[in-house]
């Protein structure tokens, strides 16, 4: 592992811990013990070997507080729930007392102390929990994987096109894949769309188990994949495209005793010197669609200006 992951990962673990404490009411250091321990363990996992291994090391974290934030966010609801359900109570009772004839008004008015107390702790709570509904959006918004698939998402292709764009001229070839489910709504509809996240996890794994180390694949939106394909030639680009159709439609995903076939068209294209995110993203929808059109399940590839 380089130097500067290491720094990231340490940096990433650093601002979930803050997080973690910053979210509790009265935070202990066996809390502080537990995340560390875990944080060890999710490290130790690290294959350095795996491209993706130190985001998702990264999203572990992220997922260890937001799991925090989650149990935080439960106990403040139970608590208010309980509140609200003594506050019914005392006003019930209060009503009950000013009905009637008696008279007792320091009980009446330590009744409505409770009921003030008890309604700013409402409060308080709601307010905690609104917090930390934005503090879980946050992370989310901030992750480079996808809450689903655990693939890159969209916001890390962008970022990863953009700085791939800004050098211009490469070293060596980089193709781009664009991978669109066939009939995906037909499944969801035909299924439920339980089974239609099923597929999409079922596609995920299967395309990092068909790719090499180096290759990247983000989900690009709903039922479509990106793959970039590094220091690749065309004749291997194609290579490895058709394997993928044929990993995809050979395999079968199976769910509740029911067999789920899917089959994927795929567009193909070079990255160009002056290619800018767009333009190469462009290409690639240009070859799926004609890949769509001709009866899906299949490949093709576009290039800039026909080479």
């Amino acid at each position: 592992m380089q130097k500067d992951d290491l720094k990231s990962l340490v940096t990433q673990m650093y601002k979930e811990l803050l997080d973690s404490i910053d979210s509790q009411e009265t935070p202990s250091k066996e809390q502080v013990i537990d995340y560390l321990e875990d944080a060890v363990n999710t490290i130790k996992k690290i294959d350095d070997d795996e491209i993706d291994s130190i985001e998702h090391a990264k999203l572990a974290f992220t997922n260890a507080y937001k799991e925090i934030a989650k149990k935080s966010i439960s106990s403040y609801k139970a608590t208010n729930d309980k509140f609200e359900e003594l506050g019914k109570m005392h006003q019930s009772a209060l009503e009950e007392v000013q009905d009637k004839l008696i008279d007792l008004p320091t009980i009446n008015s330590k009744f409505n102390e409770i009921q003030s107390h008890m309604t700013e702790e409402v409060q308080k709570a709601n307010s905690i929990i609104t917090q930390l509904n934005m503090q879980i959006k946050a992370l989310e918004e901030d992750s480079n994987l996808d809450g689903l698939t655990k693939v890159f998402n969209r916001r890390a292709l962008d970022r990863y096109l953009t700085k791939i764009t800004q050098k211009g001229q490469l070293k060596h070839e980089l193709h781009l894949l664009i991978l669109d489910i066939d009939d995906f709504k037909s499944i969801n509809d035909s299924y439920g769309h339980v089974v239609g996240d099923k597929v999409l996890i079922f596609i995920a794994n299967l395309l990092r188990n068909t790719l090499r180390d180096g290759d990247k694949v983000f989900r690009y939106g709903g039922e479509e994949f990106v793959i970039i394909l590094n220091r690749i030639t065309e004749t291997k680009c194609l290579e490895i495209a058709q394997r993928i159709l044929k990993t995809i439609s050979t395999n079968t995903l199976l769910y509740k005793g029911k067999s789920v076939n899917v089959t994927i068209s795929i567009g193909a294209t070079k990255y160009a010197e002056d290619d800018t995110p767009e333009s190469l993203i462009a290409r690639a929808d240009k070859a799926l669609y004609n890949s769509k059109a001709q009866g899906k399940n299949q490949l093709n590839m576009e290039f800039k200006n026909g080479h």
